[in-house]
């Protein structure tokens, strides 16, 4: 595992457990190690302006201006004001999906079996979209601000005929991705599995965060000089903060 940062330079570390949720607001130049804890994890993640929620993730931007149909090292995520909101600068896994969305209790419940807090309290089953919506009524948000997320560790792949299939054990424990912080972000998170995930044992692995103090984005820095669209993306998220 690569260290881009120093020990005296980390903020602050938490652990989601596996099937849990979080959130927080993370500032500008802030890096952000996601750690698989012990393979297999799914990290479905929301990301929203702090300061102006109605700016948000933009996957159909994101995904166009980059020509591609997931995340890795070198890509950023833009918000649909066009600006950088995060960018992938370290990745030892080389695909994060962007396109399956995330599982509801139904989908939980025909899978794994039906658990309810009041019998079962933390080891009950929890589903993606419910622990989103959890998190998102913190900040005065709810389900029309659910929009399309990302599922980092997860790899679906299409066959010859477009229908999508889930690579199991695609990332392995202590498997890792590090975001740099464009934009001062509320990020909303849950570790609950992947919709398609293969595996008939409700069985989520936990994801640590580690933050430490990234810096910004140099003239040179990869991500902006990936493509054209992302030079102009981090124009526009300097010209915000200007």
């Amino acid at each position: 595992m690569t260290t881009p940062f120093k020990t005296d330079l980390i903020k602050w570390e938490e652990t989601i457990l596996g099937g849990a949720h979080w959130s927080g607001m993370i500032r500008r130049g802030t890096g952000l190690r996601l750690t698989d804890l012990s393979g297999g994890a799914n990290l479905g993640v929301l990301l929203f302006n702090a300061e102006e929620k109605l700016e948000r993730y933009n996957m159909p931007d994101t995904l166009k201006s980059q020509h591609t149909a997931f995340l890795t090292k070198g890509n950023v995520c833009h918000s649909d004001m066009g600006r950088t909101m995060i960018s992938v600068i370290e990745d030892d896994l080389g695909w994060h999906d962007t396109l399956c969305g995330l599982t509801d209790n139904q989908m939980i419940a025909k899978k794994y079996g039906d658990t309810h807090f009041q019998t079962h309290r933390n080891a009950r089953f929890q589903n993606a979209k419910d622990g989103l919506l959890i998190e998102l009524a913190k900040y005065g948000l709810g389900k029309r601000d659910l929009h399309a997320n990302i599922n980092f560790f997860s790899k679906v792949m299409p066959d010859k005929q477009g229908k999508l299939h889930f690579v199991a054990r695609h990332s392995q424990a202590a498997s890792y991705v590090d975001l740099r912080f464009d934009m001062n972000v509320l990020m909303i998170a849950s570790a609950a599995p992947h919709p398609l995930d293969t595996n008939s044992t409700y069985q989520p692995s936990s994801v640590k965060l580690t933050a430490w103090q990234a810096g910004l984005a140099s003239k040179e820095d990869a991500c902006r000089q990936h493509c054209e669209q992302n030079e102009r993306a981090f124009i526009n998220t300097e010209r915000y903060y200007g």
